[in-house]
């Protein structure tokens, strides 16, 4: 897989909204284990930009780990600032699984109820409104009609 090239607009972008990201990957004593490379791979696709921390004093050794994530997981370098590695990779596009014979799910609702009198505040309810179910105008919960059949089509039954 080839790397993926950013432009220094691109990077530096990247770098500010990292900022205030907290490290979600941290590389212990073992070093880059396929677990952690693994871990890393899961951020990246859930994330897309992540910092991970590296807890070890070798330069080099930090280094070759930063190239080998970003080379192994297809992901472009965007800092590594101290014993931290900033990486990014964009979020693949999730695909979802349609389902036919799905019905709606509950549906959580604010109502207004009014005072008689004008200068109070309105009252705010939170209902639950279920699939089976509808709200009217006056605010009320009712159950949803059956679906209507001809006289017709009854008797043929």
């Amino acid at each position: 897989m080839p790397q993926i090239q950013l432009t220094p607009a691109e990077r530096r972008e990247h770098r500010a909204d990292a900022h205030h990201l907290d490290p979600v990957v941290l590389i212990g004593g073992d070093g880059l284990t396929p677990a952690v490379q693994k871990e890393v791979d899961a951020a990246l696709n859930a994330h897309g930009l992540i910092k991970v921390r590296v807890f070890s004093d070798d330069r080099a050794a930090r280094e070759q780990m930063y190239q080998q994530l970003t080379d192994a997981l297809n992901a472009a370098p965007i800092q590594h600032i101290g014993k931290l590695l900033v990486l990014w990779r964009p979020i693949p596009a999730k695909e979802k699984a349609i389902d036919e014979d799905r019905m709606p799910g509950p549906r959580d609702v604010k109502v207004l109820k009014f005072s008689k009198r004008g200068g109070q505040r309105p009252e705010v309810k939170q209902l639950r409104v279920l699939g089976n179910q509808r709200l009217t105008a006056g605010g009320q919960i009712k159950r949803a009609k059956p679906k209507m059949t001809s006289v017709k089509k009854r008797q043929s039954d």
